[in-house]
C-alpha cells in the first residue's frame, strides 16, 4: 500500500459538498463522540469522520477513501470486541444516522438501515408480534447479521443471517448494487457470515418470524457451590429441549440488587437464561424440570413481551465501557470440561464479566455449512468469556485472566471460533473462523474487493495480497 495522500482543505470541502451528512475533523465539537466505539479498550483517531445519511453519502465516502488511499473503517452500531469500527488517520464512515426500520406486517418483512440497533429493530417489529434472532439491544444490526447472529430465539429460528433476503451494498468501486438469491448471488452468499469484507451494506431486508405477544422468559440463578451439578443438569436438559426453547447458562458475579439475598451479593452464581417461543401453557410444562432443579437463588421466569425480556439487563452493563472476549466451540460438554469451568469461575474479575455456554442445536444446526458463508452448523456448545470492566488500570489483569481461562478450555475445544467473538489479538484465528468456506470467500473477495479496501475487519485477504 502506498503512502496515504492526506486530504487537503480543498478535498475535504469537496467531500462535504457531496454529503448530506456531516464531515467531522479533529477539533470539531462532535468529533470525539463520533470517533468513539462501544469498547473503550480501543481508542482511535480517524483523520475524517463522514456521517452518512444515505447510500449516496456512503458512495462518496468510499470513493474518497479509495482515491486518497486512506484506511477505511465502517461503524454501524460500533459494537465489536476488536475495535475495528474505527481507525487511526483514515476515514471513518459513520452509519449511525441511517437507523431507520420499516416493517411490512402483511408480508412480514423489514427494511433496516445499517445504523440501526436491535432495540430500534424490535421497537418497530414487536408491535406486530414479529422478530428474528439478534444481539443485545444496544448492539448494531449490521455487525451481528454480517458475522452470523445468535440469541434468545436461535434454537427456534437459527441465525440472524438465515433471515436476510436481500441487501443494498456499496462496493469498493463506489457503486450501489443489490445482493440477493437472484441478484449477485455470490456476494449475497458472502455477506451472510463473511463480515464487512465485501462492501458497505446500506440497507438490510429481512424475512420476519412470529414472536409474541408474549414469550415465557427470564432467569434462574443458582449458587456457585452447586456449579458442577448445575452444569451437568444443563447438559442433560438442553439435549432434550424442544426447538421452541433457547436456554443459555451464564456464570456471573451477582450485583447488590434487592431481589438477590444479601449473602449472595458479590459472589459467583450460575444463571439459566431462558426464552420459550410458543404456547405459554406448553412452555410451563417444558420449563418445569428446569424450575424444579436444585434450590435456586432467584427465578424471574414469566410471560412477558420479548422486548422487555431483551432489556432486562440494561442497568447492569450501562456503566461498563471496556470489553474483551475469548471463545471456543466444544463438540461436547464433558465432565472434565465442566470441572475446568468450575475451577475458573469462582473468582470472576471485572465488574460484569460473564462466562457463557450455549447448546448449539435446533434450527442453528438445520442449515448446511456451505449454504452461507457461516461455516459452523454442527451440534455442540458455544463457549464464551465476556470480560467487562471500567478501570483502565485493570486491563492486563482482566485480559490475562480471560486468556488463561481460554487456554484451560483448549483441550476440550474443536478448534473452531465464531467470528463475531474474535478480539483484536487473534489474527491467527481469522481463517479458522471462516472454516471450510474460506477459499470460496477469497475468490469472492478477489472479484469484489481485489485491492482490499475493506480490510478494517476480521480480514479475508484477496489473492493479490499473497503475491
Amino acid at each position: 500500500m502506498t503512502k496515504p495522500i492526506r486530504p487537503d482543505k480543498v478535498a475535504l470541502e469537496a467531500l462535504s459538498d457531496q454529503l448530506r451528512g456531516d464531515v467531522l475533523l479533529p477539533g470539531d465539537p462532535q468529533y470525539t463522540q463520533r470517533r468513539r466505539v462501544w469498547n473503550d479498550l480501543h481508542d482511535h483517531y480517524p483523520a475524517v469522520v463522514a456521517r452518512c445519511r444515505g447510500a449516496a453519502d456512503v458512495m462518496a465516502g468510499v470513493d474518497f477513501a479509495r482515491d486518497h488511499d486512506l484506511q477505511l473503517a465502517v461503524k454501524g452500531g460500533g459494537h465489536d470486541y476488536a475495535g475495528n469500527s474505527s481507525c487511526d488517520d483514515g476515514l471513518l464512515i459513520d452509519l449511525s444516522p441511517m437507523d431507520g426500520v420499516r416493517v411490512d406486517p402483511t408480508n412480514q418483512t423489514a427494511q433496516v438501515g445499517p445504523g440501526a440497533t436491535w432495540h430500534d429493530f424490535l421497537w418497530e417489529a414487536q408491535p406486530f408480534n414479529l422478530a428474528i434472532p439478534g444481539g443485545p439491544p444496544q448492539s448494531g444490526v449490521s455487525g451481528v447479521t454480517l458475522g452470523g447472529g445468535w440469541g434468545a430465539l436461535s434454537c427456534k429460528y437459527g441465525l440472524t443471517l438465515d433471515h436476510l433476503i436481500g441487501a443494498d451494498v456499496v462496493t469498493a468501486e463506489g457503486e450501489l448494487v443489490r445482493a440477493s438469491e437472484n441478484e449477485n448471488p455470490d456476494l449475497f452468499w458472502a455477506l451472510r457470515g463473511g463480515g464487512g469484507n465485501f462492501g458497505v451494506v446500506t440497507s438490510f431486508e429481512f424475512q420476519l418470524q412470529p414472536v409474541g405477544p408474549k414469550v415465557l422468559a427470564g432467569q434462574i440463578l443458582h449458587p456457585y457451590e452447586n456449579a458442577e451439578e448445575t452444569l451437568r443438569f444443563y447438559r442433560k436438559f438442553s439435549a432434550d429441549a424442544p426447538d421452541e426453547l433457547t436456554v443459555f447458562l451464564l456464570a456471573l458475579r451477582l450485583p447488590p440488587l434487592e431481589f438477590f439475598p444479601e449473602e449472595h451479593h458479590g459472589k459467583t452464581a450460575l444463571c439459566f437464561v431462558t426464552c420459550y417461543t410458543g404456547d405459554l401453557a406448553e412452555g410451563e410444562k417444558v420449563l418445569a424440570p428446569l424450575r424444579n432443579f436444585g434450590d435456586p437463588i432467584a427465578d424471574t421466569i414469566q410471560g412477558q413481551p420479548f422486548l422487555d425480556f431483551k432489556h432486562a439487563d440494561d442497568d447492569a452493563v450501562a456503566a461498563i465501557d471496556r470489553f474483551y472476549s475469548k471463545s471456543h466451540y466444544l463438540d461436547e460438554l464433558s465432565d472434565r470440561a465442566i470441572k475446568a469451568v468450575v475451577e475458573n469461575i469462582e473468582d470472576l474479575p471485572g465488574t460484569v464479566t460473564l462466562v457463557g455456554l450455549m447448546a448449539m442445536r435446533g434450527q442453528l444446526t438445520a442449515v448446511a455449512s456451505d449454504a452461507t458463508a457461516f461455516p459452523y452448523r454442527s451440534e455442540g456448545y458455544e463457549f464464551d468469556v465476556w470480560a467487562a470492566w471500567s478501570d483502565p488500570g485493570s486491563d492486563e489483569e482482566v485480559m490475562d485472566w480471560a486468556r488463561q481461562f481460554h487456554r484451560s478450555m483448549t483441550p476440550f475445544a474443536d478448534g473452531r471460533v465464531y467470528v463475531n467473538m474474535l478480539c483484536h489479538d487473534e489474527k491467527e484465528r481469522v481463517e479458522t473462523a471462516y472454516g471450510d468456506n474460506y477459499e470460496r470467500l477469497v475468490q469472492i473477495k478477489d472479484k469484489w474487493d481485489p485491492d482490499n479496501l475493506f480490510r478494517r475487519n476480521h480480514n479475508i485477504e484477496p489473492s493479490a495480497a499473497d503475491s
